[in-house]
């Protein structure tokens, strides 16, 4: 296996379990705790912002590198990606309403959230604070979103879970949604020696 190819699984690995931006870096809990009701809620909104992470990654790194190193701007990095990443948005919210409209229905307030998704801007952000050339943020951005995708999922299969529970009425509602978030998170914890142990580090 080439290094290249080696350190791009390193990075898609890394950012699906390890660094799992949900439920390690705590990056967009407001629509992991609002849209994991439902398992097709879950997932649509886990693709969209796959998607949306995608397409803000492919438009930032080139206006980093080329725009805001090259004229000295480097201090405008986080106004401009927030724009960048409102109009994708926008762009993704149109497209659901005219395909999918039923997902768009679904998803309601929480898609234009996405604009607010700071796992979104904190994945622009951190491909270019750690160095990555184009080809490794586009594999870091997709690993990323995976592991919003898994998360969401995973967790929509819990909530699922605790809708049948009993829990005492001190806990019912946001805060045995709390205490089931913290759980699965401490779930992820075990994935810590999964890197060092595939890649010899």
């Amino acid at each position: 296996m080439s290094e290249s190819l080696k350190l791009l699984l390193k990075i898609i690995m890394t950012s699906v379990l390890v660094n799992n931006y949900v439920l390690n870096k705590f990056l967009g809990i407001c629509p992991f705790l609002g849209v994991s009701k439902k398992f097709d809620q879950a997932s649509g909104m886990g693709i969209a912002v796959i998607f949306v992470m995608l397409l803000a990654t492919a438009v930032t790194w080139p206006i980093q590198h080329f725009l805001l190193d090259r004229f000295e701007l480097g201090y405008l990095q986080t106004i401009v990606f927030i724009l960048v990443i409102a109009a994708l948005v926008q762009f993704v919210e149109i497209a659901l309403k005219k395909y999918i409209p039923a997902l768009h229905k679904s998803l309601g307030v929480y898609l234009p959230l996405i604009t607010t998704n700071c796992a979104v801007l904190g994945v622009t952000i951190n491909n270019i604070t750690d160095g990555y050339n184009f080809l490794q943020s586009m594999v870091s951005s997709l690993g990323v979103g995976l592991g919003f995708l898994l998360a969401m999922v995973l967790f929509a299969g819990v909530r699922g879970r605790m809708e049948e529970a009993d829990p005492p009425k001190a806990f019912r509602g946001v805060p045995i949604t709390l205490v089931a978030a913290s759980i699965v998170s401490l779930a992820f914890y075990g994935f810590g020696g999964i890197i060092s142990g595939i890649f010899g580090e």
